[in-house]
Protein backbone atom coordinates (compact mmCIF):
# COMPACT_ATOMS: atom_id res chain seq x y z
CA UNK A 1 0.00 0.00 0.00
CA UNK A 2 2.82 2.41 0.72
CA UNK A 3 3.33 2.32 -3.25
CA UNK A 4 -0.15 3.28 -4.26
CA UNK A 5 0.09 6.52 -1.84
CA UNK A 6 3.31 7.52 -3.45
CA UNK A 7 1.92 7.38 -6.96
CA UNK A 8 -1.10 9.36 -6.01
CA UNK A 9 0.98 12.13 -4.54
CA UNK A 10 3.13 12.22 -7.43
CA UNK A 11 1.72 14.86 -10.36
CA UNK A 12 1.67 12.86 -13.81
CA UNK A 13 3.93 14.00 -16.44
CA UNK A 14 1.46 14.69 -19.33
CA UNK A 15 -0.17 18.30 -18.36
CA UNK A 16 3.75 19.36 -17.60
CA UNK A 17 4.75 18.15 -21.16
CA UNK A 18 1.88 20.21 -22.39
CA UNK A 19 2.72 23.04 -20.56
CA UNK A 20 6.30 23.03 -21.63
CA UNK A 21 5.63 22.04 -25.46
CA UNK A 22 3.10 25.47 -25.22
CA UNK A 23 6.11 27.48 -23.41
CA UNK A 24 7.85 26.82 -26.63
CA UNK A 25 5.59 26.98 -29.14
CA UNK A 26 4.63 30.70 -27.50
CA UNK A 27 8.18 31.36 -27.80
CA UNK A 28 8.92 30.36 -31.31
CA UNK A 29 6.10 32.39 -32.36
CA UNK A 30 7.44 35.16 -30.53
CA UNK A 31 10.68 35.20 -32.25
CA UNK A 32 8.85 34.97 -35.76
CA UNK A 33 7.20 37.67 -34.72
CA UNK A 34 9.96 39.64 -33.95
CA UNK A 35 11.76 38.67 -36.77
CA UNK A 36 8.50 39.85 -39.15
CA UNK A 37 9.10 43.06 -37.39
CA UNK A 38 12.99 43.49 -38.38
CA UNK A 39 12.55 42.61 -41.43
CA UNK A 40 9.74 45.03 -42.22
CA UNK A 41 11.92 47.88 -40.54
CA UNK A 42 14.77 47.15 -42.30
CA UNK A 43 12.46 47.33 -45.87
CA UNK A 44 10.83 50.34 -44.98
CA UNK A 45 14.23 52.06 -43.80
CA UNK A 46 15.61 51.11 -47.41
CA UNK A 47 12.59 52.31 -49.18
CA UNK A 48 13.40 55.80 -47.89
CA UNK A 49 16.74 55.58 -48.41
CA UNK A 50 16.39 55.29 -52.09
CA UNK A 51 13.11 57.77 -51.99
CA UNK A 52 13.30 60.53 -54.31
CA UNK A 53 11.47 63.92 -52.74
CA UNK A 54 8.67 65.18 -55.16
CA UNK A 55 9.09 68.75 -53.71
CA UNK A 56 13.12 69.86 -54.69
CA UNK A 57 15.36 70.62 -51.81
CA UNK A 58 16.43 73.73 -53.46
CA UNK A 59 14.24 76.42 -53.26
CA UNK A 60 12.92 77.68 -56.45
CA UNK A 61 13.26 81.51 -57.11
CA UNK A 62 9.77 83.39 -58.10
CA UNK A 63 10.62 86.05 -60.83
CA UNK A 64 6.84 86.86 -61.08
CA UNK A 65 5.05 89.38 -58.74
CA UNK A 66 1.31 88.77 -58.17
CA UNK A 67 -0.26 91.68 -56.27
CA UNK A 68 -2.48 90.40 -54.02
CA UNK A 69 -4.34 92.65 -51.38
CA UNK A 70 -3.32 92.07 -47.75
CA UNK A 71 -5.07 93.39 -44.74
CA UNK A 72 -3.46 94.96 -42.66
CA UNK A 73 -3.68 93.97 -38.85
CA UNK A 74 -3.03 96.66 -36.61
CA UNK A 75 -1.15 96.53 -33.79
CA UNK A 76 -0.95 98.66 -30.44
Amino acid sequence: MPTDLMGASAPPGTPNSNVHNVNIVAIALTAALVTLQLVGLAMLERSHAYAHPSVPLVPVVCTERADIPVSQIPYD
